[in-house]
C-alpha cells in the first residue's frame, strides 16, 4: 500500500503522525511512505532521517494525489478537505462527534476512516491512552499557570506555603485523564477531590492514592458543592466517539469563585463545560463571568515530542494490520479496528456520531458487507 503522512497543520501542533522508525517498520512490510517536507522538523525529525528510514520526500499534493492511505495526528481542517480524493483511507484521531463539517465531507468523499480515539482492546482505549495520560497531567500544569492574576485568576499558588491554604482542585472524572491530572496535583501539594459516577473507580482511585484524594459520586448536588470551593476546575469526562455531555451549565459559573480556572480537557468532543469553545495554544484563554477557561483542543501538541513518541508506538501496530490487509480484512480480522471504524463507503458506522447529528447508522459489520 502507499502511505503518506502530511505536516500538521493546526496552529501550534508540532506532532507527526510517523517517526523514522515507523517508516522503517512500513516499509519493511513492503509498503511505499510518502513523507511531507519538514513534517517532522520541529521535533527533531529531519527529512534526511526519514529518507534513511525508505521513505520519499515530497509535498502536500503530491502526497494525497498518489497516497492510498493517509496518517495524521490531528483531525483535517477545512483547507485540508479537498486534497482528499473518494476513497481513500484516513487513520487519526476524528472525533466526528463535535465536528459536522468534517464527518460530511468523509462521507460525501466515501472516506475510509479509523479514529485512534475510538480504537478499542479489553484492556481498553490503546491509542488514546498516551495522549489522555499527558493531557491530564498539562492539565494541571495549564491551571497552576494560568490561575496567576496576570491572566485573570485568582492568584493562588496550587500548594499553598507554610502557613497558607492549598488549592482546592476538583476533578469531574475518573478515567485515565482525571487519574493524570489528579496524580500531578496530588504531586504540587493541591487539596484534590475527584468525581465520578462509577463507585468502582472511585474506590480505585482512593487505594491508590492513599487517601490523599477526596473522592465523591459525581451527582448534581456534590458537583455543585465543589464547583463554590474550587480553585481549579479540571473537565476529564470521556464518551469515546461520542459528544461530552455538560456536567458545568453556563449558569454554575454564577456558583464559582472569581478568579477560578476550568481547564476542559473533553473540548476536542465538544467540551463538558456548557460555555467552553476551542482554544489554541497561542491564545488558550479567555473569561467567562470572571471565570478562566482554558479550552485549548490539542494540549499534547505542545509538548510534541514526547506526545509523538507515545502516539506512535501505540497506533503503529493497527496501523500496519490496516496497510497489510485493507480496511475490510482488518476490521473483520481484529474486533479493535473495527470499533475504530467511524465512517465506510458513505455511511457513518459509529453510532455516537450518528446520534450527534442525527444521521442513519449502519453497524460497521453490515457497512463492510
Amino acid at each position: 500500500m502507499i502511505i503518506g503522512c502530511p505536516k500538521e497543520i493546526k496552529i501550534q501542533e508540532f506532532r507527526v503522525g510517523l517517526t523514522p522508525a515507523n517508516v522503517k517498520s512500513y516499509v519493511a512490510a513492503g509498503h511505499k511512505v510518502y513523507i511531507e517536507k519538514d513534517a517532522g522538523a520541529a521535533i527533531g525529525f529531519t527529512d534526511q532521517m526519514y529518507q534513511q528510514a525508505g521513505a520519499v520526500i515530497t509535498d502536500k499534493a503530491e502526497l494525497f494525489t498518489k497516497s492510498e492511505m493517509i496518517i495524521k495526528v490531528k483531525e483535517p481542517i477545512a483547507c485540508e478537505y479537498d486534497y482528499f480524493r473518494e476513497g481513500q483511507i484516513l487513520y487519526t484521531y476524528l472525533h466526528l462527534a463535535a465536528d459536522k463539517e468534517l464527518t460530511d465531507m468523509l462521507l460525501a468523499k466515501k472516506i475510509q476512516a479509523i479514529a485512534y480515539e475510538t480504537i478499542k482492546t479489553s484492556l481498553g482505549l490503546p491509542c488514546l491512552t498516551p495522549m489522555s495520560q499527558i493531557a491530564g497531567r498539562l492539565a494541571t500544569l495549564e491551571a497552576a499557570k494560568f490561575i496567576q492574576k496576570k491572566y485573570g485568576g485568582s492568584g493562588i499558588l496550587l500548594s499553598g506555603t507554610a502557613g497558607t491554604p492549598k488549592a482546592k482542585v476538583v476533578v469531574l472524572g475518573g478515567g485515565v485523564v482525571g487519574l493524570n491530572a489528579a496524580q500531578i496535583a496530588v504531586g504540587i501539594g493541591a487539596d484534590v477531590t475527584v468525581l465520578d459516577i462509577n463507585a468502582s473507580r472511585l474506590s480505585y482511585l482512593d487505594q491508590i492514592f492513599g487517601m490523599k484524594v477526596t473522592t465523591l459520586v459525581a451527582s448534581r448536588g456534590n458537583i455543585e458543592k465543589c464547583l463554590k470551593e474550587a480553585d481549579v476546575v479540571i473537565g476529564a469526562v470521556l464518551v469515546p466517539g461520542a459528544k461530552t455531555p455538560h456536567l458545568v451549565n453556563k449558569s454554575d459559573l454564577n456558583l464559582m469563585k472569581k478568579g477560578t480556572i476550568l481547564v476542559d480537557v473533553s473540548i476536542d468532543q465538544g467540551g463538558g463545560v456548557e460555555s467552553s469553545h476551542p482554544t489554541t495554544h497561542d491564545d488558550p484563554v479567555y473569561l467567562i463571568d470572571g471565570i478562566v477557561h482554558y479550552c485549548v483542543a490539542n494540549m499534547p501538541g505542545s509538548v510534541a515530542h514526547t506526545a509523538t513518541l507515545g502516539l506512535t508506538d501505540s497506533t503503529l501496530e493497527f496501523g500496519l494490520k490496516i496497510a497489510n490487509m485493507g480496511v475490510k480484512s482488518a476490521c473483520l480480522s481484529d474486533p479493535a479496528i473495527l470499533e475504530g471504524l467511524n465512517t465506510y463507503n458513505g455511511k457513518c458506522t459509529f453510532k455516537g456520531v450518528s446520534e450527534a447529528f442525527d444521521y442513519p447508522y449502519t453497524e460497521a459489520r453490515v457497512a463492510l458487507g
